[in-house]
């Protein structure tokens, strides 16, 4: 393997004190792969502000999302893996070596990778199959398989060549799948006992669109003596005129004055929020509104951080702990989704066929 110069965008991790300067630091590519090993060239890679709340997230207990990719060792930038992390992205790559028999240099593969030009991948050898193999990250909770799974585009059913298809799976695959898979949790406990009205925090974002998209898109299979379910979104006066293009609520409202909205004190309605944006001044004027106008609100889920960026802290971020989804909260108590905890209760409950088939429904 020839010596390669490689590229790798780091951010300084909070607990290095060293700023948020990013830096684009230098490497060298290894000249020999070690066993069970892939490197991977990265061709395309998406950026979003889902990519911001990972980096905000680096180092939150929870999520560590400055585990998944170690940075490099380059002194001369003044980064090493102890003082500054790697925020993934979803992208497309080429394998271009592997130590591994059943994978082969020249597979175009999709996942979890790095801002960077080449990645090395350890893989777990008995994890390997037609469809994906599996990183191998000891270190991390193994419910965490979702960001370990790397598929090969040559079997992956939903894969689509063309440039503009895998420019919106990078951006919107992994956050519909999040949307997916919280619509499947709230339909399991049918929506909290038969709630009617679902209040969607942080409406312009992809992953509250998509729930928006998905809730819908149950309705839509309910026979007609089911109660109609109606979903609000809640956005900035910047992104109102976006969020009511989008066709996915039935009613959009501003930040500022959503309790005086007529649909927001209607009597006899079961409300669940679910919080995207992740805003503890907001959450508390939702709360403060069920309670002033005695509206019943049946469930509070935490979804999303989107307020959250790499300079700020939020205690909401700090907070978050595992859920086994064995109890239910009370209703103004936030239960945590956190979608790859989940999906792990899930694939003990659903073949794979069946989630495969759940998933190309959808």
């Amino acid at each position: 393997m020839d010596t390669r110069l490689n590229l790798t965008i780091c951010h300084p991790r909070p607990s290095s004190g060293q700023g948020s300067n990013t830096v684009v630091a230098e490497s060298l590519v290894p000249t020999d792969l070690p066993a069970n090993h892939v490197l991977i060239k990265i061709d395309r890679f998406g950026y979003s502000a889902n990519n911001v709340t990972y980096q905000a997230l680096g180092e939150v207990p929870h999520f560590r999302y400055f585990d998944f990719h170690a940075a490099p060792n380059a002194p001369e930038y003044g980064v090493s893996p102890t003082t500054h992390g790697v925020t993934p992205v979803w992208g497309f790559g080429t394998v271009v070596a592997s130590t591994l028999p059943a994978i082969h240099s020249g597979e175009r593969v999709y996942g979890y990778l790095a801002p960077t030009c080449f990645l090395v991948l350890s893989v777990s050898p008995s994890d390997v199959n037609r469809y994906a193999f599996t990183v191998s990250r000891p270190h991390l909770p193994k419910d965490r398989r979702p960001y370990n799974q790397i598929t090969r585009c040559s079997t992956d059913p939903l894969y689509d060549p063309s440039p503009l298809v895998e420019d919106l799976t990078m951006l919107y695959r992994p956050l519909f799948w999040t949307s997916f898979w919280c619509e499947d949790w709230l339909n399991i406990s049918q929506y909290r006992g038969g709630a009617s009205r679902i209040l969607i925090s942080s409406a312009s974002a992809k992953t509250a669109f998509c729930l928006a998209y998905l809730i819908r898109k149950r309705g839509d299979t309910l026979d007609k003596t089911s109660p109609t379910r109606q979903v609000v979104g809640l956005t900035s006066r910047k992104n109102l005129e976006f969020t009511m293009h989008l066709g996915l609520y039935d009613h959009v409202l501003e930040y500022d004055g959503f309790e005086n909205a007529a649909v927001m004190n209607e009597p006899s309605q079961t409300w669940i929020y679910v919080d995207v944006a992740g805003n503890e001044s907001l959450n508390s004027r939702v709360h403060n509104h069920f309670s002033d106008a005695k509206l019943t609100l049946a469930g509070t889920v935490a979804l999303g951080l989107t307020n959250l960026s790499p300079s700020s802290k939020s205690s909401l971020a700090e907070k978050w702990t595992r859920n086994d989804f064995s109890l239910q909260s009370a209703p103004s108590t936030f239960e945590q989704f956190f979608m790859p905890e989940w999906l792990a209760r899930r694939r003990k409950e659903l073949s794979v066929g069946e989630i495969t088939r759940m998933q190309k429904h959808a």
